[in-house]
């Protein structure tokens, strides 16, 4: 418990605290599983992005985020015993490949998201959101159209029907994906440590101070 103490304070934002956020992520689970994927626009937009939904995967399907994991024995319990607890089908429904498909077609609004996701999408999928946008870039700059894409697709029956750029990119966002990516290329050259170059050690503690200085 103590190292997951120390990773929930590892991230980037000083304030993020994962404990705090799981409970926030669940609730977008619920949400995504029991109304958003049975309501007509996320269906239609799905559709269109070309991208199943957990009530249409095969073999196991998840209607609702009450039912069963699937391979899970639902055998009664014997006469007399109250019925074992089973660990719930919505524990393994990622959200991730929902965000990503949705970023890299540039569908990434935040009334999509509240759609798909639920009032507490900004705490619950927010930060998954943020990174995946940044991810984004990453792939962008990393390789050419066809690299992104094939990265972007799903297998050969959900590939990715379009690519977009990122959509309302604002100087905070790209100032940090670019001190993110300076980091990564510090890395490659084994810059890491006391070889960390001081002008990165610079800008990240810069980037600290304002993050906390917000109001």
């Amino acid at each position: 418990m103590a190292g997951l103490s120390e990773a929930s304070q590892g991230s980037e934002d000083s304030k993020f605290d994962i404990f705090e956020w799981y409970p926030q992520y669940q609730s977008c689970q619920r949400y995504f599983i029991d109304c958003a994927q049975h309501s007509v626009p996320v269906q239609a937009l799905s559709a269109f992005l070309n991208i199943q939904l957990p009530f249409q995967k095969q073999p196991y399907p998840v209607f609702n985020s009450t039912s069963p994991a699937a391979g899970v024995a639902t055998s009664a319990a014997p006469s007399g015993q109250p019925p074992a607890s089973l660990p719930s089908a919505a524990s393994s429904v990622s959200l991730i490949p929902y965000i990503r498909r949705l970023v890299a077609t540039g569908m990434d609004f935040p009334g999509v998201l509240h759609g798909f996701f639920g009032d507490d999408w900004t705490t619950g999928v927010g930060p998954l959101h943020e990174h995946e946008r940044r991810n984004y870039l990453f792939a962008a700059k990393s390789g050419g159209w066809a690299a992104v894409k094939k990265d972007y697709d799903m297998g050969p029956s959900e590939t990715v029907p379009f690519l977009r750029p990122l959509q309302g990119p604002i100087d905070t966002e790209l100032e940090g994906a670019e001190r993110s990516w300076s980091e990564w290329l510090a890395m490659e050259d084994w810059m890491v440590g006391p070889r960390y170059p001081d002008t990165l050690q610079d800008s990240s503690s810069t980037h600290s101070r304002q993050r906390v200085s917000r109001p």
